[in-house]
């Protein structure tokens, strides 16, 4: 039995005190003149929660009134704090002070720029820069975009090279993607919808949505789960969904699967889900519709075909390596092949994982985009299939030196959240998310007002573009589709600055096909796939011989 009133959240009891207080003080204040200083000092609190209550700028007033201003007197010393006693403005945990900075001011389009020196220690190994041009050029549209499915679809799909990538209605509050999907029409770029499908939280501002479908088959599913054909063809005649995205895995818990509580399935989950209200809802760990690479690769065409000729493909955190080439080779077999794939880095986030997964599941970003990038360039599959990458990508220079190791776009979504205001409290799993952004209490959640943050959302995806045109310029490229790995430099030690073309394998134009591709992945793990099954094949009367992983440089895979 508690005394505090059940309809009054308790982060709200410093307002809740400064109002009794005023109330109180102001009736001794008759008896006891001394009291009117009080009520002075009280009442001003009270306006000031009053004020964070109304105004719509910063979800955490909202959420937090009074309190949320302590935040801001701790966050203008912490400067001097961190200095002397805590860890430096670069330190990632899991994404840096600084990171969130440049967010929170492209999006509100504050000045972004930096005195008095670069915060990094240029001498520091893995420290990377991009080479400048004598000769660079001014990029005087920077709305950079990619064509995809030019060659297999009816209705191919112009995309902006950064976009919002996978959460869903669910694992985000149904104001965070009003606001998301807002910004992305504002900006004229998709919005991934995560696995949870399409919520009328999607459709209401009409910005062009990417339907991701994991191995629930939410929002195409029948009663028992399984792919439902009609349901899809349904969802996908949208003129909204521009994309089809099969989702194989993700980085944060590759294999993993996940359970949404009955207790969590609300009517608005269960209507875009295509679930019963208040029963678990089960993504397994793998997908029903398909089980071998040719399965997969049919099931991409089939999708292609109910979709009325929309641009499908797959994302994948990758895991074994002749699971990926066994699809490719299912690609040359077949002649069927996705119109992209999105490569999901290991460090990806999630609004929850176990911490083995999080922490030791999954390739990372680069060697994962180089094994798939290398692939379809050996196999000449590459001018065919578009490649996304998505994991830790804030700045116009992580979209730069990805996009110089293969990819043809950049996907983010902690980025995004950030520039909803999130702080990266890291309870997102909890649903007390303090600026409403990964929560679907209402209460909470009203703290983020849909306007005002798709104009947030809009800016950080415009003002990242224009860096990164200023970056691609200062290349004397025309655009980021022009990078090589020859532009972006990394030191390795501190007497050895390379070139990143000559710390990676790169691969030819039909390297594999013709069985020029010398490094230990290729000879050992594409002999062990095959199109007909995803599992590892090695002759009876032969056991191939292990690579040779020993001083194999950063970028070679030790599996």
């Amino acid at each position: 039995m508690t005394l505090w009133p059940s309809f009054l959240p308790p982060r709200f009891a410093a307002f809740a005190a400064a109002c009794l207080l005023t109330l109180l003080s102001f009736a001794a204040g008759f008896v006891q003149p001394g009291w009117w200083l009080v009520t002075a000092v009280a009442g001003f609190l009270a306006f000031v929660g009053i004020w964070d209550l109304a105004q719509s700028k910063q979800s955490i007033r909202r959420n937090y009134p009074i309190l949320a201003h302590l935040r801001f007197f701790l966050e203008f010393i912490r400067p001097e704090i961190r200095q002397y006693f805590l860890e430096s403005d670069t330190d990632p945990i899991p994404f840096s002070r600084a990171q969130r900075s440049l967010v929170y001011q492209r999006a509100k389009s504050q000045i972004d720029l930096r005195p008095f020196g670069t915060q990094h220690n240029v001498y520091a190994d893995d420290y990377e820069w991009i080479n400048h041009s004598m000769l660079p050029l001014r990029i005087a549209d920077n709305d950079f975009r990619v064509m995809i499915g030019a060659r297999t679809c009816a209705q191919p799909y112009s995309a902006s090279v950064f976009n919002i990538s996978a959460m869903s209605f669910g694992a985000l509050s149904a104001n965070a993607i009003l606001a998301l999907n807002k910004g992305a029409r504002l900006g004229g770029f998709a919005h991934d919808t995560g696995e949870g499908s399409i919520s009328r939280y999607h459709r209401e501002h009409g910005g062009d949505l990417i339907w991701e479908i994991g191995s629930g088959y939410f929002g195409c599913r029948d009663e028992q789960g399984r792919f439902d054909p009609e349901a899809f063809a349904r969802n996908a005649a949208d003129p909204q969904v521009k994309m089809i995205e099969i989702k194989l895995s993700q980085g944060a818990k590759p294999g993993h699967g996940g359970v949404l509580p009955g207790a969590k399935v609300t009517p608005e989950i269960a209507e875009a889900r295509g679930v019963p209200i208040g029963k678990d809802c089960i993504s397994p760990p793998r997908h029903a519709a398909f089980t071998t690479p040719i399965e997969l690769l049919q099931f991409i065409a089939r999708l292609r075909e109910l979709s009325g000729g929309k641009p499908v493909g797959f994302k994948f955190a990758l895991g074994h390596p002749w699971e990926f080439f066994a699809i490719c080779k299912a690609m040359l077999e077949t002649d069927i092949t996705p119109d992209f794939i999105v490569v999901d880095g290991g460090e990806g986030g999630t609004g929850a994982a176990p911490v083995e997964f999080t922490d030791h599941v999954g390739t990372p970003l680069q060697e994962a985009l180089l094994l798939v990038r290398n692939t379809l360039v050996g196999l000449n599959l590459k001018d065919r299939v578009s490649i996304g990458a998505s994991g830790k990508i804030i700045s116009a220079f992580d979209m730069a030196r990805y996009m110089a190791l293969g990819a043809d776009w950049c996907n983010s979504g902690r980025g995004f959240m950030f520039a909803l205001g999130c702080l990266q409290a890291q309870t997102c799993h909890t649903g007390h998310c303090p600026t409403g952004v990964t929560t679907q209490d209402k209460l909470r959640q009203r703290a983020l007002v849909p306007a005002d943050k798709a104009v947030r959302v809009h800016q950080f995806h415009h003002h990242t573009l224009h860096a990164l045109g200023e970056l691609v310029g200062a290349a004397g490229l025309q655009h980021p589709a022009e990078l090589q790995p020859r532009h972006i430099v990394r030191r390795v030690s501190a007497n050895d600055v390379r070139l990143v073309s000559n710390l990676i394998t790169w691969l030819n134009p039909g390297d594999l096909l013709e069985s020029r591709a010398s490094h230990p992945v290729y000879q050992y793990f594409w002999h062990m796939a095959a199109a007909h099954t995803f599992e590892a094949q090695v002759p009876a009367d032969k056991e191939l011989p292990p690579p040779k992983f020993s001083g194999l440089k950063t970028s070679q895979m030790a599996h």
